[in-house]
């Protein structure tokens, strides 16, 4: 299998979810072996991530599909009165019968910022990469940044300290973000992510107009100040068409507009490094996704 992506197509072509490999045994080597890789944990750790409050299956949209739910992990130590930031994490395109929010990679990440002090939300939503879906699911992002918003109290959550984390092909949706229109998002990251699709397979199912939309590219043309601090996480050998193309461009272009940006490379990550690539590299990058969450989550709004 040579794509992160071109694996959730197959899997959606044989009909699996990443899950036991004993139900998967009449399956291609290469579909199990991907399989276990999405469900792989993070390879970087912190204390008490397993001392956490997680509630599963919150149901945050109108949608009738039953797999498009939400898991929200608390920090052991959070209080009634006691508000912590919260983190949002927005995956990849894959259809949403495979649940997402459920492969280790979003679990842990989940552990691992509630183990940190702030509240994390992983959730499931309609982006079906390469499939015209850009609309769906962003409709769902925002009904997930609106529920989590709505009822930050039951959650001890701060709703006017929100990061957006976006993985690969969600890149498009940390464009909603940088229009100016969400002043309590404090902070954007994107991991391996897509920051212009006008290039990508997208264009195979979306019109420019949509494509424009949706890449954050676009909105660095605008007032820059509008645009929230942004940490971007860069695999140096990627393996999607693309992505890295993509990254460098939205780089070049935000230090020309002089934006708060923060870049971290590595050389020898593959496509989903934080879980594939079990190095100092890897566990640095991530360890300074969290320190720069912390940072813009817990300053002062002026």
């Amino acid at each position: 299998m040579k794509y992160f992506v071109s694996f959730l197509i197959l899997l959606v072509a044989v009909g699996i979810t990443p899950g036991p490999v004993a139900a998967q045994n009449n399956l291609p080597p290469e579909v199990r072996e991907m399989a276990r890789k999405v469900m792989m944990p993070v390879v970087y750790k912190v204390p008490g991530m397993d001392k956490l409050k997680i509630v599963q299956n919150l149901k945050y949209t109108k949608t009738d599909d039953p797999n498009v739910l939400m898991v929200v992990y608390l920090p052991p130590d959070a209080t009634q009165n006691d508000k912590r930031p919260d983190v949002i994490f927005i995956h990849g395109g894959a259809k949403t019968e495979y649940t997402p929010k459920d492969w280790g990679v979003y679990t842990t990440w989940g552990r691992l910022v509630a183990a940190s002090g702030l509240v994390g939300v992983t959730f499931t939503h309609r982006l079906d990469y390469p499939s015209k879906s850009l609309q769906n699911g962003a409709q769902d992002v925002r009904a997930a940044i609106d529920y989590v918003r709505a009822n930050a109290d039951k959650y001890n959550i701060d709703k006017d300290r929100i990061c957006l984390i976006a993985y690969s092909a969600g890149g498009p949706m940390l464009s909603l973000a940088m229009r100016g229109e969400t002043p309590f998002v404090r902070c954007l990251i994107g991991f391996y992510a897509f920051m212009d699709i006008q290039q990508s397979d997208y264009a195979k199912t979306e019109n420019a107009e949509i494509l424009k939309a949706f890449s954050p590219i676009t909105y660095l043309q605008g007032d820059p100040s509008k645009i929230p601090p942004v940490f971007i996480a860069r695999a140096g050998r990627d393996e999607v068409p693309t992505m890295d193309d993509s990254i460098d461009r939205f780089v070049k272009e935000a230090l020309a507009k002089n934006i708060a940006l923060t870049l971290a490379n590595h050389p020898q990550g593959v496509h989903g490094f934080d879980n594939q690539n079990d190095d100092d590299r890897s566990r640095e990058i991530i360890q300074s996704v969290i320190a720069f969450m912390q940072t813009h989550l817990n300053r002062i709004a002026r």
